[in-house]
């Protein structure tokens, strides 16, 4: 069996740490990588260093951004009575990829699952709680699996108790499958998902 240099198996191991790599996978990056010209790796580790950097949480929404507030949350033009609320960063990019959706966000950090020791206190929900005014429409868009069918469920009794007037509260729609993601649905699929969301 070959022996590996050192720097490779590092390199691999490191790969194989990132969510869907396997080994195969990390090995195929690795020996991609090692093909290209060193300006372009080094251009890579610049960038994987800017992120940890440069990029800030949103202090309103909790997505990410360059400043203290991101893009959306500063566009007077969006609806602030309308609030999507969604388990990662990367929820907000594929619903603002199909576009017709107005209103804010509201990033959980993730969801309820007691499996990874991960309790209501470790998510942004008190901090949704508090944005939560009259007359407002909140969409739970955690994704549709046990642990963000319960978040949300979790979310809509902590909403009800607050005793606010004309509040909404809606799920996510039909067209994501149980067990989705919502990063990996195609566009038209979120489309329907956002279009047929209803109260809970």
């Amino acid at each position: 069996m070959v022996e590996l240099p050192k720097s490779i198996k590092n390199l691999i191991a490191a790969f194989e740490r990132l969510p869907g790599i396997g080994p195969k996978s990390a090995s195929r990056l690795v020996f991609y990588l090692l093909n290209t010209p060193e300006s372009y790796v080094a251009e890579m580790a610049k960038s994987l260093l800017a992120i940890k950097k440069e990029v800030k949480i949103c202090k309103e929404c909790f997505s990410v951004c360059e400043g203290e507030i991101c893009s959306i949350c500063e566009d007077e033009k969006r609806n602030k009575k309308i609030i999507c609320v969604v388990e990662r960063a990367i929820d907000v990019m594929a619903i603002e990829n199909i576009g017709g959706y107005k209103g804010v966000y509201h990033v959980l950090g993730g969801v309820v699952n007691p499996l990874e020791h991960v309790s209501p206190d470790d998510l942004k929900i008190d901090e949704l709680i508090n944005r939560i005014e009259d007359n407002m429409e909140i969409i739970l868009a955690t994704n549709p699996t046990m642990e963000g069918e319960a978040t949300a469920l979790y979310i809509k009794k902590k909403i009800e108790n607050l005793g606010k007037k004309n509040i909404k509260i809606s799920r996510i729609g039909s067209g994501l499958p149980m067990g989705a993601d919502l990063e990996y649905a195609d566009q038209a699929t979120l489309s329907r998902a956002m279009d047929g969301r209803r109260e809970i």
